[in-house]
This record gives C-alpha cells, structure tokens and sequence, in this order.
C-alpha cells in the first residue's frame, strides 16, 4: 500500500480485497433487509461523483481526492447493521485509513463526511461533506433494484429512474439534479414522497458549498 497521504487513492481502496470485502459484506446485509443496492456500484458512483463536484467547483485536487475516498467508504458500516451505519462506518473509515499512512487531518475530515452523510440536523462543515450527501442522495437509479416480486415504493421510483444526473454549473454558481422518470412505473408525487427530505439535504449541502441547488425531473425544475 502507499507509504504516504499523497499517494493514497480513491482507487487504492477500490483494489484493495479488505475494502471490497466490507463493502460486498455490506451489501448483501442491505439486500438481506431488503434494501436497494449498497455495493460497489454505488459507492463507485458516489465516489466519482462527490470528487467531480469539487473539481467542477475549482477545489484543490487532494480535496477531491480525498472526497472520492469518503465516497467510496461512506456506507461501508452497513455490514454491522443499517441502524449507526453512518459512525459504524465512520469508525471504520478511521481504522482502515489510519493503518495506510494517511495523514490525521484527512483522515478525520473523511470520518466526519461520513458520520454526517445521512443526518438532516447536522449541517454539513465541510466540502468534502457537503459533496457527499449530494452524491449519494443522487443516486436513484433503476440498476439499484434488486430482483423481487413485491416492488415497495422505493424500488418503484428507482426502477422508474432511467438516469440521474448532477450537473455543476460553476460560474453561476448552481448544483443541478437531473433525473429522467418513466412516470408508467412511478409518479414525481411518490419521488417526493420517500425523497423529499434528502433533497433538503441536497439543497442545504449545495448551499454549504456556497450554491444554488435545482432539481429537475423529466426537463422540469420542481425547485
């Protein structure tokens, strides 16, 4: 493993077998309770993601490095359980960072992202933080559901979403969410209703970032 901060990647830890072995054995609790996908395909997602709002936004490249990282571990405590996943992994986060050589400072920053990334009263105070919980509250899409008969709601609206995209618009200052919903399979009402409050969160977290946060849904802003 790198023997420095600086060398330590997002991609690192996607190739390391102790990571992915947390992340799958996260997974599969998730899909034991009977939730959507937690796995590598969406860590990956949020990972690139929460890097890719920070460099859209003109951060320094080890900010959104180290914002890819706490996106790929932010759900890793969901192995011990969905109840505390946030500190569970948070705590985890630390072990696992610490032990390859990266730096307090990052290492913290990282565990806070993650400590917070699902609270709506803990206001983001960080960047890295911030571009986390938009990230992973932007993922609704129809690859998370898993093969069942009985489609609760929230596998409803994610089948029905065929695309999610989060477009930063840095000069103006704007965080976008553009999702595509095929409304044969769920309604905007039901989006609303199981996501209303993540999307406060997106927008608080936007504002954090010193941005306006807009959510569009079939080509049309709704807020």
């Amino acid at each position: 493993m790198p023997e420095s901060s600086e060398e330590l990647t997002a991609e690192d830890l996607v190739q390391d077998p102790e990571v992915r072995t947390y992340i799958e054995k996260a997974d599969t609790l998730m899909e034991q309770i009977g939730y959507t996908e937690h796995g590598m395909r969406h860590t990956k997602v949020v990972s690139h993601g929460a890097g890719s709002i920070l460099e859209g936004l003109g951060a320094p490249p080890r900010r959104c490095e180290l914002a890819r990282i706490a996106g790929l571990l932010h759900d890793v405590g969901n192995f011990m359980g969905r109840h505390g996943h946030t500190l569970s992994g948070a705590i985890m986060a630390f072990e696992l960072l610490s032990r390859r050589g990266m730096a307090a400072d990052e290492v913290a920053d990282i565990c806070t992202s993650i400590a917070h990334h699902e609270t709506l009263d803990l206001v983001p105070t960080l960047d890295i933080a911030a571009a986390l919980v938009l990230a992973d509250k932007a993922d609704v899409h129809c690859t998370r559901v898993r093969a069942k008969a009985d489609f609760d709601i929230h596998d409803r609206i994610n089948d029905a979403a065929k695309s999610s995209f989060l477009r930063v618009v840095a000069d103006a200052r704007k965080i976008d969410l553009e999702i595509v919903i095929d409304t044969s399979k769920g309604s905007v009402m039901e989006y609303f209703e199981i996501f209303l409050e993540r999307m406060i969160m997106c927008r608080t977290a936007a504002n954090h970032l010193g941005c306006d946060f807009g959510l569009y849904i079939n080509e049309t802003r709704l807020q």
